[in-house]
């Protein structure tokens, strides 16, 4: 491909609402153009990397036994409403009516489309185990879409569903894909890292994300470099102990706290209560039902936690006009000893079971109570693991401290069990004669997504570095001067056609351009490798030779071709 052939508009600065170097980076290598909020054009380098991503998936896809198939982006509600998400999942599913006012949904995923087709065509156990994948477009309907192809409405994801007999299987099925992850990513040039996950509004019981490291990720992961632990903030659990065992001590008492509605005023003079003697009283609505939460003072609920242990589709904090008629306070009085109504459920932070000798709001403005003993004076519905682990804690594997870090999910593995089978009425004969739901898994990878995450992971100030197994084309041929009969122009053309000869993508700046505005373009699109054609050069017999984040070499003309061919195949994401 010659440059003046294709559209590569590049651009000196990024535009203002770029917000991170990889967003930045794909406007200004001109690889994308934004045409609304959340919505991209792929321009033609773009393009070429997006499908290399692409195939390299495709690629490890069948190499595990997954068979292509298309779903539809327009589907039916009422097999969302059978699985139950047309309500769990509302709040990210566009909704469009036909001419006949019909109402569908355009597609965020698959797994109701999937498992209405293995109900109507899988039957027996002898086509089982299968594993379906596609790769296309999916849409949401992100409130904020932010960060470029990071955070979209429309994008493109490959998702891969798989279906076994036995829960065994099911388990083979999905260490497969893990595997195949970790080549896909790694053959991306990406340092990905499996971390133990929430499942959501998916559902199922076992699940790992893939992460890159990366300041500007929107996740944060717990880890362990001692033994290997890993999980999400919104998973991870450490091995820091309940909360020290006192005596249980007199009965409750209540004291005045005039203008104190904080944990940290409770704690200062002249109350003097620490944080991790006090108890935190959150008000939520769990599926439209108040519940109450107490956590110790020093921690954080994590919302994620408390919807997977309770089961709650929709969570959200109460607000102080529904809290004040059920507790007649508000919030910073707030207590579970008295004033509770007997069909509000209150479940409490593992780390606060037996704690005496604690400190908790009275349910009355302006007052809390002391010598509370939790088991003794709080009726708790159920003890759950609801805090935000910290960095420093212990972990829970291994007792070395754990850290924390941003990152970015690029795919994500999910055991679903039997959940959508169940729903949809998807069954097979087994061997024994009986009828049974197969044991399912889904399997996605954010293609655009992990196409922005490889630049996120390698750029400098110059622009994007990118692996070899991805780059829009690996090697840059620029002659310093085009004209048809100059030396530069011809030996550029002749590299470029025994370099397109042996199976290299090449592109060929045949611009006239000055040399500076040629090579900056070049750092900054990243072609892995860069060969300059000047006068000065060529006058000693020499063509220059400049891999994107290596030094320059000069090389005789006659060694360039194979130059670059050695350079290529030493490239470790070749």
């Amino acid at each position: 491909m010659k440059w003046t052939q294709t559209l590569i508009p590049t651009l000196r600065e990024a535009p203002a609402d770029a917000e991170i170097i990889s967003h930045k980076l794909l406007l200004r290598a001109g690889l994308i153009r934004k045409l609304a909020g959340g919505v991209y054009t792929f321009l033609p380098l773009g393009l070429r990397a997006l499908r290399k991503v692409e195939q390299i998936v495709r690629e490890e896809m069948d190499r595990a036994g997954a068979v292509e198939v298309l779903m539809p982006a327009l589907q039916p509600t009422e097999i969302w409403e059978q699985s139950g998400r047309a309500e769990t999942a509302s709040n990210v599913l566009f909704k469009v009516k036909d001419s006949s006012g019909r109402q569908w949904f355009l597609s965020p995923t698959a797994e109701e489309v999937i498992t209405t087709l293995a109900a109507n065509e899988i039957n027996s156990y002898r086509q089982l185990p299968k594993n379906f994948y596609q790769i296309s477009l999916k849409f949401r309907d992100e409130i904020r879409p932010r960060f470029g192809l990071m955070r979209a409405k429309e994008f493109i994801m490959k998702d891969a569903y798989s279906f076994d007999t036995t829960d065994e299987g099911a388990m083979a099925s999905y260490k497969k894909m893990y595997d195949a992850y970790t080549r896909i990513f790694a053959r991306c040039g990406l340092k990905a890292f499996p971390v133990e996950a929430d499942t959501g509004v998916i559902g199922g019981n076992y699940s790992h994300e893939f992460m890159v490291p990366a300041e500007t990720g929107e996740n944060d992961v717990a880890f362990c470099e001692a033994c290997g632990y890993a999980a999400n903030i919104e998973k991870a659990t450490s091995g820091i102990p309940k909360t020290a065992a006192r005596e249980v001590g007199a009965a409750t008492e209540k004291f005045a706290t005039p203008g104190v509605v904080t944990i940290e005023a409770l704690s200062k003079e002249p109350y003097k209560v620490p944080a991790n003697r006090q108890i935190k009283t959150l008000v939520y609505i769990a599926d439209s039902k108040p519940v109450i939460i107490l956590i110790r003072g020093d921690d954080q609920l994590n919302e994620t936690k408390f919807a997977a242990k309770t089961g709650a589709v929709a969570v959200r904090p109460a607000t102080p006009e529904e809290i004040l008629p059920l507790l007649g306070a508000k919030p910073g009085s707030l207590g579970a000893v008295v004033s509770v109504p007997a069909d509000v459920k209150v479940y409490a932070d593992e780390r606060l079971q037996g704690a005496n000798d604690m400190t908790t709001g009275a349910n009355e403005d302006g007052f809390h109570l002391k010598n509370v003993s939790i088991e003794r004076d709080i009726k708790v519905t159920a003890w759950f693991d609801l805090r935000t682990v910290s960095a420093g804690e212990p972990c829970v594997k291994c007792g070395k401290a754990l850290k924390i870090r941003r990152a970015i999910e690029v795919g994500h593995v999910f055991k679903l069990g039997t959940k959508y089978s169940e729903a949809l009425n998807a069954t097979f004969l087994d061997v024994d004669g009986s009828r049974k739901p197969p044991v399912m898994g889904c399997y996605g990878i954010g293609i655009t997504r992990t196409l922005q995450a490889i630049i996120e992971q390698g750029n400098d100030k110059d622009g994007v570095i990118w692996p070899l197994s991805v780059a829009p084309y690996q090697v840059c041929i620029t002659p310093l001067a085009v004209t048809p009969e100059s030396q530069a122009m011809q030996l550029a053309e002749k590299f470029y056609a025994e370099l397109t000869a042996r199976g290299v993508d090449v592109i060929l700046d045949d611009r006239d351009e000055r040399p500076g505005v040629k090579f900056k373009d070049a750092d900054l699109v990243g072609f892995p490798i860069r060969i300059a054609l000047g006068e000065k050069s060529l006058a000693k017999g020499e063509v220059e030779i400049k891999p994107r984040n290596a030094a320059l070499q000069a090389v005789k003309i006659e060694d360039a071709v194979g130059a670059v061919v050695k350079l290529l195949e030493a490239s470790p994401a070749n």
